[in-house]
């Protein structure tokens, strides 16, 4: 077993105590607009705190995003800086991604020629955490200079393989790829380095439905939203860290409509946690994998460091969750089909 004390079990379990209940998401969802919603988090839930002094008359959805973001983002860095051994790989983790969410973000407004309106999203809690020059990332104009301000990172030989083509866009996809496996190889090493027997199967258990996750919205994304073949889709698949088998996964790349992908989906093991009535969940499986996968370990697990990182991936379903009713309330969408959004 790793290094990391049985004290992070018992903090990581009663932060989740304090998350959302199905009580408060409820009286979310009859919120008639942005402003309620903020009152009953700042009034009535664990955000309160990063709410404490705002006033919900001045804050946009925007504003009240990042600051959600900001508190999840310090409750977890908390958690794995209450520990050392494999707690500070964890944080690292959390900090790489956010910041590969942020190079992304850039790259796909440098395609949309709205660069300026990066700075304006940008998690300023991050600079404390991160190398990566924000100043420098926020004010480059073109790919070359986006580069030329990543030169002193980790990134930057993984970025330098890539070019605009003669319409001067960037191959996000392929790009977002190449990205995400890099992090997922420095968690990989981590595990296997750090952990053996149990706590290592019950780690990696984890590990590989988040990449499966990754990898089955990427395919339904890249046939969505960029109507790309099945070839180009293949050969943006990292298998390795995942449980997907190449087979299952190449039937998915070769479905010719996401509605396909979502039926070659609930013949496998995974269509038990699917309610077959209703199609949203469907297309958040991966996120309803995870979730169940991550409740169950951080109740059972005897193991901190599962327990740990089970709590990270469900403060993640739960922030996502509290965005979806923000946008549902935002733009008055039917309570039922918010609700419908929610991973619980």
């Amino acid at each position: 077993m790793s290094d990391t004390s049985y004290a992070v079990s018992a903090k990581a379990r009663a932060k989740y105590g304090r998350f959302l209940t199905d009580r408060d998401y409820t009286n979310i969802l009859a919120c008639q607009s942005v402003p309620e919603v903020m009152v009953y988090l700042k009034s009535h839930t664990h955000f309160a705190s990063i709410l404490r002094g705002v006033n919900e008359r001045d804050v946009h959805r925007g504003r009240l995003e990042i600051l959600l973001r900001q508190y999840q983002f310090n409750e977890i860095d908390s958690l794995c800086r209450y520990d050392s051994g494999i707690s500070a790989g964890f944080s690292r983790y959390v900090v790489e991604r956010t910041e590969v969410e942020q190079l992304v973000r850039y790259l796909i407004l440098l395609n949309s020629h709205a660069t300026e309106k990066f700075i304006f999203q940008y998690p300023a809690y991050l600079s404390k955490h991160t190398d990566l020059d924000i100043n420098l990332i926020a004010n480059a104009q073109n790919y070359e200079e986006f580069l030329a301000a990543l030169v002193k990172t980790q990134y930057y030989d993984i970025l330098t393989a890539f070019h605009p083509d003669e319409k001067g866009r960037l191959p996000i996809s392929e790009i977002e790829n190449r990205l995400y496996t890099f992090i997922y190889q420095h968690m990989h090493e981590l595990i296997l380095k750090r952990t053996k027997g149990n706590e290592r199967q019950e780690l990696m258990d984890i590990f590989r439905k988040l990449n499966d996750y990754s990898i089955v919205s990427r395919i339904i994304r890249m046939k969505r939203s960029f109507h790309l073949p099945p070839e180009v889709i293949k050969s943006n698949m990292t298998l390795e860290y995942g449980s997907l088998s190449p087979k299952l996964v190449g039937k998915m790349c070769d479905a010719e409509t996401v509605e396909e992908v979502y039926a070659i989906l609930r013949a496998t093991k995974y269509g038990r946690y699917l309610d077959q009535a209703e199609d949203d969940k469907v297309k958040n499986i991966g996120l309803t994998v995870q979730y169940k996968t991550s409740k169950r370990y951080l109740h059972f697990s005897g193991n901190p460091s599962v327990v740990m990182l089970a709590f990270i991936f469900l403060s993640e379903t739960e922030l996502m969750n509290v965005i979806s009713l923000i946008e549902g309330v935002r733009y008055r969408l039917d309570p039922k089909h918010i609700e419908s959004l929610l991973i619980r």
